[in-house]
């Protein structure tokens, strides 16, 4: 009875020594080959896997934020050992890649936010239209991984005569109820896109494409309504300008099609006649303009508008007259009697060798009506 009892549990013990042998294995703590961390320290949890209760002793000091650093696995070893952790698997590890999680807040991100904070407030329009220095030229800043929040204004100061603001950040934190605080200095002033000359021009000339750049200048250095790149191609400015100088509309006008003093085309023009004579301009002016011209043939000062380069086009008077003006003055006439014909010759006459009156053109025009020697015949 005995025998089988001890026989018995020998047995058992036999079939437990593999699962033990199996068991030890997998709790082996093994060094890994590389490794994350969120705090400022390494913890031999963080080294190597099933640490047990050695897991939050820390070992390293941690790279700084967003960076990485190796660790010769020999060193780590005897760091290890010195914790009292050993029996530690290696493998054919030589080195130990750590790595510093980090929430990185990019420049641009930064310059946004004090823009925002800023926007439509102390006299500043759009945040998109204020331009952001920091002092000390801050670049690109590393926070801790577990500041997750946004970036929350909770002091805001500003002095619009020197563009100098003041403003503090708040950012929430997984890990700890106090938010971490960031205070960024500088100045912040509001700009305008405007087009800008890119050599000195003359008021004579038309302004091209590659005369033009698009720049943003502070709001202050351009007063009034600047003027935008579409707008100025193909324009003249109303006087000389250097390059580097932001145009506003009002610096810029039509280009002149009629210098003063420049030999132009006079175009005389009434229903049914086109008559053209050469003429001086007397000053000048840009399409749509009203110039006065000295006939070259009469010498005698006519006044139209300018309809081309070289080319100022006088109307007729008579395309105004009422007409019906002259239904009254042929009511009278009888059934058997017809209108006497147009004098075009006295017509072009009056035209090319002086301006018309009103009078003269529609006299010219509108046939004579001969006084009627019968009596009007009563109903």
């Amino acid at each position: 009875m005995i025998r089988t009892t001890i026989a018995t549990i020998s047995a058992l013990l036999v079939l437990a020594l593999p699962a033990q042998a199996a068991d030890d294995v997998i709790a082996a703590p093994t060094l890994r080959a590389s490794v994350t961390v969120t705090s400022d320290v390494v913890r031999v949890g963080d080294l190597i896997d099933n640490a047990g209760s050695t897991a939050l002793i820390p070992v390293y000091r941690s790279p700084d934020l967003g960076t990485t650093g190796a660790l010769p696995v020999a060193q780590v070893l005897s760091v290890l050992r010195a914790k009292q952790v050993i029996g530690v698997m290696t493998g054919d590890l030589k080195e130990v890649q750590v790595t510093r999680l980090a929430r990185t807040l990019a420049n641009k991100d930064l310059e946004t936010a004090v823009a925002s904070a800023l926007e439509r407030r102390f006299g500043l329009g759009e945040a998109a239209n204020i331009t952001v220095t920091f002092d000390r030229g801050v670049s690109d800043m590393r926070l801790d991984a577990s500041n997750t929040g946004a970036l929350q204004p909770v002091a805001t100061r500003y002095d619009a005569r020197s563009g100098r603001f003041d403003v503090a950040f708040e950012v929430s934190n997984d890990s700890n109820p106090t938010p971490t605080k960031l205070r960024f200095t500088g100045t912040a002033i509001e700009t305008v896109e405007v087009a800008v000359l890119t050599r000195d021009i003359d008021r004579a000339d038309l302004l091209k494409s590659s005369d033009i750049a698009l720049e943003r200048r502070p709001k202050a250095e351009v007063s009034g309504e600047p003027a935008t790149r579409e707008r100025t191609i193909g324009m003249q400015l109303r006087r000389p300008m250097r390059a580097g100088t932001p145009i506003r509309v009002a610096d810029i006008v039509k280009p002149d099609f009629v210098q003063r003093d420049q030999s132009v085309t006079v175009i005389y023009q009434v229903p049914g006649i086109y008559l053209t004579t050469r003429g001086k301009a007397i000053e000048s002016g840009a399409e749509g303009d009203t110039v006065s011209v000295l006939n070259l043939q009469t010498k005698r000062t006519l006044t139209g508008t300018v309809t081309g380069r070289g080319q100022v086009t006088v109307q007729g008077a008579s395309q105004s007259a009422p007409m019906a003006a002259a239904v009254e003055q042929t009511s009278s006439l009888r059934r058997d009697e017809a209108p006497a014909p147009v004098n075009t010759d006295a017509l072009v006459r009056n035209l090319v060798q002086a301006p018309a009156s009103p009078a003269q053109v529609a006299q010219a025009q509108i046939p004579q009506v001969r006084a009627s020697q019968a009596p009007a015949k009563s109903e």
